[in-house]
């Protein structure tokens, strides 16, 4: 009998995920499908978005999507994100894109071996202090290097730009309530939260399990992102205040989405959570390891307390050994 509904696309179709679009917020339309990409409708007419090139689309308010675009979404790999005013909360996302659970099994291996944890965590580490020794340092020593290096990124960036600094002051439930490079900050996050999002459940990762920050759903993505808040999103915000902005939450999400095109940031990540989980770490190029693991993994198999894997789809009942 054949399955009614359109047949997903095959994953040596799909662009990969450091190759897409990193990320397109929308308001106030509403989104559906023609053929193969995305359209969004509102007052100034209709826009077509190639669906096989997103990251993440982020949905804000006013926002409505058809059943049929959820569907284009899901069998090209985009994620979709239901995000608040500006971009800065975030409600829910859609299917990603991996269909191996190898970064997954790799992740939680490490998070719940306390050495192994802590190996991750100094190389995130050592990754925000290039050509430092991390290897000996305790959680509370790094703590205290990466709070003075985020103090000194802000003073630097006040003083490159002119603007006045004094501290990283927010109110969740009102973006307004803080002054410009305060809101630019919280818009800048949004965004940067949102694209590491959606790549850490692009690659087949679990947003949950931090090595750093811990306790929450997206305590992976906080990890992942406090990596490049220092090179993205605190200039791009520095930069946005001092421009004199009437409309910070849009003229950031912009700038944020040149930076992150122009630095090949989604390439630069997926290495980054590949090389932080996989034990000993992936050495070719990110195309050839992805579409050779990809191609692989598209298979569901059973455990067994032998080590080795099984073929899924067959009954095993009555044979003595396989």
């Amino acid at each position: 009998m054949k399955i009614p509904g359109v047949p997903p696309a095959e994953l040596a179709d799909l662009n990969r995920a450091q190759d897409r679009l990193s990320f397109i917020y929308l308001e106030r339309c509403v989104i559906h499908r023609d053929s193969n990409a995305i359209t969004t409708t509102d007052d100034k007419g209709v826009t077509h978005i190639p669906a096989a090139t997103l990251g993440v689309l982020m949905l804000g308010p006013g926002t409505s999507i058809t059943q049929q675009a959820m569907m284009l979404l899901a069998d090209n790999g985009a994620t979709a994100v239901w995000v608040g005013e500006h971009g800065v909360r975030y409600y829910a996302h859609g299917r990603p894109l991996a269909r191996s659970s190898r970064l997954l099994v790799a992740q939680a291996a490490a998070v719940t071996h306390r050495d192994r944890r802590l190996q991750v965590a100094r190389e995130m580490y050592r990754m925000r202090f290039p050509g430092e020794d991390t290897t000996a340092l305790t959680m509370q020593q790094l703590r205290g290097k990466e709070g003075a290096r985020v103090r000194r990124s802000y003073r630097e960036h006040a003083k490159r730009t002119g603007v006045n600094w004094n501290n990283r002051e927010y109110n969740p439930d009102d973006f307004t309530d803080s002054d410009p490079v305060n809101q630019a900050l919280s818009a800048a996050h949004a965004c940067l939260y949102g694209v590491v999002h959606a790549v850490i459940v692009a690659v087949g990762a679990s947003p949950g399990l931090g090595f750093v920050h811990t306790g929450h759903d997206r305590s992976f993505v906080y990890d992942i992102a406090d990596l490049y808040k220092a090179d993205i999103t605190i200039p791009v915000a520095f930069d946005i205040a001092a421009s004199g902005s009437t409309d910070i939450g849009a003229d950031t999400r912009r700038a944020v989405r040149d930076r992150i095109h122009d630095g090949a940031f989604l390439s630069r990540c997926v290495r980054d959570i590949r090389t932080l989980l996989l034990n000993p770490g992936p050495t070719g190029p990110i195309d050839e390891e992805w579409l050779d693991e990809e191609a692989e993994s598209d298979t569901v198999r059973l455990w067994d307390d032998s080590g080795y894997e099984l073929t899924s789809g067959r009954n095993y009942g009555g044979e003595a050994d396989f």
